[in-house]
């Protein structure tokens, strides 16, 4: 009486049946919570003489047969699927599988025998679905004869391959709902004692709890008829269709008001899509495609997990689901996250052993912000799950009714993730006659989420594995995925008071490619050069080339680094020199790239303005800057919001410069020295200048010649503003490489740079933003 339920054993889907068993003996209708909270024999008898004594009598009416008149209603689920099916006909994503190999002596006649009073059993696997003005029912055909479908491969010359082939294209078939039947059966011979059976469902008449009833009875019927005995199995008091009946019978008004409450008080808020990191980008299209890996946690892992758990009051699901979900959450990057998990809906005695679409999906939500540990999210999770099972009833397709989220045929609605704890699969058994059966994995996957992770309790370690779309996913990351779990589960068990966002995710080979390997990325460069040292190294070289081509207008590399100079000296005079702040307000033509190249060349560091921009926006960006002289035109300095800055006008002033020497200015500038400063947008506020040295701006100059490979090509056209940082590459990376500048009008904006595209396809290198191609 004092032995506490979940050291001995006990789980979620457990206590559910337990919680039924005290409803049906005592007529009192107790929590899920009630159990967790009295999880010993004498603690739980106090509970429910409470219960009784406050006279809590079951508030849920009896489920009895209905009377099979007119036309006969669906449950929620299946009209959900039924609606599903309409959208997408011939989708076999709801197909219910399961595969048997059978080794000794086969009676056909025997399994057909078994199959046939299966059938009889259960309705469900009579049903179709009708409609009739466009609204659905189910229609009960009577008992009959089963088709079956036999094929011997024994003679083919790969007969386990040519069985498997047959066995996945059985079960990826899809369905007609309305003709049926909704259960199909093959057998196929590959040996004299060696067969596979595989059976497949539509999810709309079965469900994962249905494949483990199928199979337990279809062994018990056919030893019986080989030892010519009657069937052991007890009528159905109830068939899936009284639960149809009854489900829409009480499950609406006051009583579905009231957990819908619940959920929409839990959900309120929560992000619409988890959005994870894929291999290949999301199309319109709904997921089809399913893949699937899988690995064993060692039993070691597993125990020191189930103690932990058991110390911290939570159930394996709970624990495993709160991983889950902080790995989740590291991949997306959201603090918020919702994943879907299904529940078996079998919280009742009576439907324990029916063929039917029992199970719904719960939406479990995690908030992991702040500093939160492990242990705090545990019990966070703990909550999350049994206020979720006290408000199971409420069927998903109710609740993405009343809650109305937006919708997105690509992805379902609420959640898109999903976490199943899975009873573990059936172990061999022996039937009389020695035949043995033992379950096989088919290779048919589908993929009805985008992401499904999937775990089983067995003897040999928990049984792990990961469903995905490949649409979306590679198979690296799928194994690279439970890689990371792995990993997560270990530090968990480590240290359970770990914040989550502090928690390891990466293996040590892994850590050791991401943080070492790819950050091997050193390269020898003229470190000590800046940028305009390198144009000078280049128009030696080859003084002859074009350096700047606009309209009609060309500069040769020699006449570009002369003009350069010259500036360079003429600014020198107004006390430009190394980190002093140089505007420059020039539209784009050569003069531009003379201005940029002679404030480098006298040391200075150069701030693009645009004329264009708000007044206020201009003399906040000198004022920040320091900008101690202007470099610009007559008509731009008519308009600037100049103060006491010093001015030089290309216009105006050209004279004057062209009288300064044409030779070299060394300023004694380095690579710590800053070469530019240029600002943001400033749509959060206030433009901040970002600050760029020299050695940065080389550096990253150099990376660029190696990564694009500009050897051939006539160059870049510079079809964007200097105050972009665009243009810092389609500007100086070219010339530093020999391939010169095309200059395209301001005034030809977007479609100036596509008949610059369209006229010539031999281009270096152009430079583009997500924007140019909208």
């Amino acid at each position: 009486a004092e032995d506490n339920f979940f050291d001995l054993g006990g789980h979620s889907l457990l206590a559910t049946q337990a919680m039924s068993r005290v409803r049906g003996a005592f007529g009192v209708e107790l929590p899920l919570r009630a159990l967790f909270e009295a999880s010993t024999v004498s603690r739980l008898a106090l509970r429910v003489d409470e219960a009784l004594r406050a006279r809590q009598g079951v508030k849920v009416p009896p489920l009895t047969p209905m009377v099979r008149t007119g036309e006969l209603p669906l449950s929620f689920a299946q009209q959900r699927l039924w609606f599903l099916d309409q959208l997408q006909p011939g989708n076999a994503s709801y197909n219910v599988a399961t595969t048997v190999r059978l080794e000794g002596a086969l009676d056909v006649a025997a399994l057909e025998h078994a199959v046939t009073e299966l059938v009889r059993r259960h309705e469900a696997l009579r049903t179709t679905i009708q409609s009739s003005d466009g609204l659905p029912f189910q229609r009960i055909s009577p008992p009959g004869a089963l088709a079956w479908d036999v094929i011997d491969v024994s003679g083919h010359p790969d007969r386990e391959a040519e069985a498997q082939r047959l066995v996945d294209a059985w079960t990826r078939a899809p369905f007609d709902l309305a003709r049926g039947p909704l259960l199909r059966t093959r057998v196929v011979r590959t040996g004299e004692h060696e067969h596979l059976l595989a059976m497949v469902m539509h999810h709309i008449v079965s469900d994962g709890w249905s494949m483990g009833v199928l199979v337990r009875e279809v062994v018990a019927l056919y030893a019986a008829h080989l030892a010519g005995r009657p069937s052991p199995l007890r009528e159905l008091a109830v068939q899936y269709v009284d639960f149809a009946a009854w489900q829409r019978g009480w499950l609406k008004d006051e009583v579905l008001d009231a957990q819908v409450a619940w959920w929409r008080e839990q959900l309120d808020g929560a992000p619409r899509v988890i959005e994870l990191p894929t291999d290949r980008p999301r199309t319109a299209a709904p997921l089809l495609r399913g893949a699937r890996r899988s690995m064993t946690i060692a039993p070691a892992l597993r125990d020191a997990l189930w103690s932990l758990g058991r110390k911290e009051g939570a159930t394996p699901f709970m624990l495993l689901l709160a991983a889950w979900q902080v790995m989740l959450s590291r991949y997306s990057g959201q603090d918020d996250v919702s994943v879907g998990t299904p529940i078996a809906g079998r919280n009742r005695t009576e439907l324990e052993g029916l063929i039917g679409f029992f199970v719904n999906t719960l939406v479990l939500r995690a908030r992991l912000g702040g500093a939160l540990t492990f242990r705090d999210l545990l019990k966070q999770v703990r909550e999350t799950t049994l206020g979720a099972q006290s408000n199971q009833e409420v069927p998903f397709e109710k609740l993405v009714e009343a809650l109305r989220p937006e919708r997105d045929l690509s992805r379902p609605p609420l959640f898109q993730v999903m976490f199943t704890f899975e009873n573990p699969p059936p172990p061999e058994a022996t039937l009389p006659g020695g035949l043995r059966l033992s379950p096989v994995e088919t290779g048919a996957h589908t993929a009805k989420f985008e992401l499904s992770l999937s775990l089983a309790d067995t003897a040999g370690g928990l049984l792990t594995a990961i469903e995905y779309s490949p649409d979306l996913y590679d198979d690296a990351t799928a194994t690279r995925m439970l890689a990371h779990l792995q990993v997560l589960l270990e530090a968990i068990v480590e240290e359970p008071g770990q914040r989550v966002s502090d928690l390891p995710l990466l293996p040590e080979a892994e850590r050791q490619r991401v943080l070492v390997e790819w950050n091997h990325t050193a390269r020898d460069y003229a470190r000590d050069a800046c940028v305009h040292h390198l144009f000078e190294a280049q128009a030696a070289r080859t003084p002859d080339a074009e350096a700047v081509r606009f309209e009609g207008e060309v500069l040769t590399y020699a006449q570009l680094d002369r003009q350069a100079n010259q500036l360079a000296w003429y600014l020198r005079e107004l006390g430009v020199g190394p980190e002093v702040r140089v505007g420059l307000c020039v539209d784009r033509s050569p003069r531009m790239v003379v201005g940029l190249l002679g404030i480098l060349k006298a040391g200075g560091a150069y701030v693009p303005l645009d004329a264009t921009y708000p007044t206020p926006r201009l003399r906040f960006m000198l004022s920040d800057a320091g900008v101690a002289v202007v470099v610009t035109l007559q008509r731009f300095a008519d308009t600037l919001p100049l103060a006491d800055e010093r001015v030089v006008l290309l216009d105006s002033h050209a004279v004057g410069v062209r009288s300064r020497p044409e030779t070299r200015c060394d300023a004694g500038v380095d690579a710590g020295h800053l070469a530019y400063v240029l600002y943001t947008s400033g749509s959060t506020g206030q433009p901040k200048g970002v600050m760029v040295p020299h050695g940065g701006l080389n550096n990253y100059v150099s990376w660029a010649l190696e990564a694009y490979g500009l050897e051939r090509g006539i160059g870049a056209p510079v079809h964007s503003p200097v105050v972009f940082d665009l243009t810092v590459t389609s500007l100086l990376v070219p010339l530093v490489a020999g391939r010169g500048v095309w200059l395209l009008p301001e005034s030809d904006g977007v479609e100036g740079l596509a008949r610059a595209l369209r006229a010539r396809a031999d281009y270096s290198l152009v430079k583009l933003t997500p924007a140019h191609w909208e």
